[in-house]
C-alpha cells in the first residue's frame, strides 16, 4: 500500500508542478506506469509489468539507397537481392514487414536486431504508451507486434523463430547451446540490465530522457513521464533487487557480460563464424543500454566491448525503411 501511494503522490507533484487540474490525475498516473515501458512483452516481461499495471564479421551492401535519417529505402525485390548477398542461404524474404513497439523496449530490440540482421525492410510503428491506438486493431495490447505480409506475430521470441523458419526452411533451428541462451537473455539478462537502469536517481533520470526521446509522447507527457516515472521506477527497483536476490547492481551486470563472453569459449560469436539467435538477442537487448552509463561502464569494465563490436559491424546498418 505505501507503494501505491508514492506512486499517487509522485504523480500529485507532477500534476503540481504543470499546474493541471485534478481531473488530470488519473491520465497522469496512467502516464506513469506506461513510461515504465509496460506491454513490452516477453515470456518473462520486463520494466516492471507486473508491479505496475497495464501499461526496456558480415557488412551490409554499401550502394543501398538510403531514405530520409539514413534508414535502408528501397523496394523489397531489391531487398531480397542484398539479403541473399550477404546471407545466401536465405531463400526468401516477407514483402511487407510493421513492428509496432517501444524504441526502448528490450524485447522489441531484439526483434530489430534480427531483422537489421537478415536485411529484412520494416516499417517502424511507434505506439503511444497511454491509449495505445496504434494497436486498437488487434486483441493483442501488448508489443512488440509484427505484421508480417497480414500475419500477426506476437512474444519476442516467437516472432523470432517463425521468421527463421520462413526464411531458413532448411536450417534446423536452435541447437541446445543456442536454446539455453537465448532463455538467459529473458530470464536473467533483461531483469539486471533494468536494474542497472534505475540504480541511482541520476541514471533513472537518464533512462527516462532517452525513453521518453524515442516514445511517441507529446511534450507534456514526456516531462511527466520523465520525472515521475524515474522516481517511480528508482524506488520499485529497490524491491526488486530482492526479488531477484541482486545485493549490487553493477557486479551483477558485470558478472552477466563475463558470463556471456566465457559462453563464446573463444568464438567470435556463440553461432561460431557467424552469429546465431542467441548472438543476436543478446545484442538486441544490450543496444538501446550502449551508450547510457551503464552500458559505457559495462563495456569499460567486463570483457564484452569485442564481441560487441564485432556483432555492430555484422548486423551493420537499420533496414528500417522510412524516416
Amino acid at each position: 500500500m505505501r507503494r501505491v501511494n508514492g506512486i499517487a503522490f509522485l504523480t500529485r507533484v507532477a500534476i503540481s508542478m504543470g499546474g493541471a487540474t485534478t481531473t488530470t490525475s488519473a491520465t497522469q498516473h496512467r502516464l506513469v506506469h506506461a513510461a515504465m515501458l509496460s506491454t513490452c512483452s516477453n515470456s518473462n516481461p520486463l520494466w516492471f509489468t507486473q508491479r505496475l499495471g497495464d501499461r526496456f564479421g558480415l557488412s551490409k551492401p554499401s550502394s543501398v539507397p538510403r531514405c530520409a535519417g539514413g534508414h535502408m529505402c528501397f523496394s523489397a525485390n531489391a531487398a531480397a537481392s542484398a539479403a541473399q548477398e550477404v546471407h545466401p542461404h536465405v531463400k526468401s524474404l516477407p514483402q511487407d514487414v510493421v513492428l509496432y513497439q517501444y524504441e526502448a523496449c528490450p524485447f522489441c530490440n531484439k526483434v530489430r536486431a534480427f531483422l537489421d540482421y537478415y536485411n529484412i525492410p520494416y516499417k517502424v510503428m511507434e505506439v503511444n504508451p497511454i491509449n495505445k491506438k496504434e494497436i486498437e486493431w488487434s486483441d493483442y495490447k501488448m508489443v512488440p507486434t509484427l505484421k508480417v505480409d497480414g500475419e500477426q506475430m506476437v512474444d519476442s521470441s516467437d516472432i523470432i523463430d517463425k521468421l527463421h523458419r520462413r526464411i531458413n526452411p532448411e536450417n534446423t533451428l536452435n541447437s541446445e547451446e543456442e536454446k539455453k541462451w537465448r532463455r538467459w537473455v529473458d530470464k536473467r539478462l533483461v531483469h539486471v540490465l533494468s536494474l542497472n537502469l534505475y540504480r541511482t536517481v541520476s541514471e533513472a533520470f537518464e533512462s527516462f530522457d532517452y525513453i521518453t526521446s524515442r516514445g511517441n509522447f507529446s511534450l507534456y507527457e514526456r516531462m511527466v513521464a520523465k520525472y515521475a516515472g524515474a522516481a517511480a521506477t528508482y524506488f520499485v527497483s529497490k524491491k526488486l533487487k530482492k526479488r531477484h536476490n541482486i545485493t549490487d547492481e553493477r557486479a551483477a551486470l558485470y558478472g552477466a557480460a563475463e558470463t556471456w563472453v566465457d559462453a563464446l569459449k573463444g568464438r567470435q560469436f556463440l553461432g561460431g563464424s557467424n552469429p546465431n539467435l542467441a548472438d543476436l538477442a543478446v545484442f538486441g537487448v544490450l543496444r538501446p543500454i550502449r551508450h547510457l552509463k551503464s552500458g559505457k561502464d559495462m563495456v569499460e569494465n567486463t570483457r564484452i566491448g569485442e564481441w560487441y563490436t564485432r556483432m555492430e559491424s555484422a548486423v551493420g546498418e537499420p533496414a528500417r525503411v522510412g524516416v
